[in-house]
């Protein structure tokens, strides 16, 4: 996923995943449009909190308007469809 963007040019640099391909999605209710067909965990952690040093767990809760929703752990990646709407929070642990 790269090419980031939240109203403003993103200085996220993640790799790129299917190059071309735009998605629109929203994250902790802020729309983002991402290129790429898959998000990771860190990726979708990093638009959320920018600057994670990453020792902070996340949940995330995914709703998908054409697939199944679910969760999404550390190391896992998901699919991207336009809409898809992602909730990530912090977690009580580290």
């Amino acid at each position: 996923m790269s090419n980031l963007e939240n109203g403003h040019q993103s200085t996220n640099t993640a790799p790129e995943h299917g190059k071309g391909s735009k998605f629109h999605i929203i994250i902790n209710a802020s729309p983002f449009e991402v290129t790429g067909h898959k998000a990771s965990y860190r990726e979708l952690v990093n638009l959320a909190f920018p600057g994670d040093p990453g020792e902070i767990i996340y949940l995330i809760h995914y709703v998908s308007p054409h697939g199944p929703d679910g969760q999404l752990h550390d190391g896992e990646s998901v699919e991207l469809a336009n809409g898809m709407k992602f909730d990530v929070e912090r977690t009580h642990r580290s």
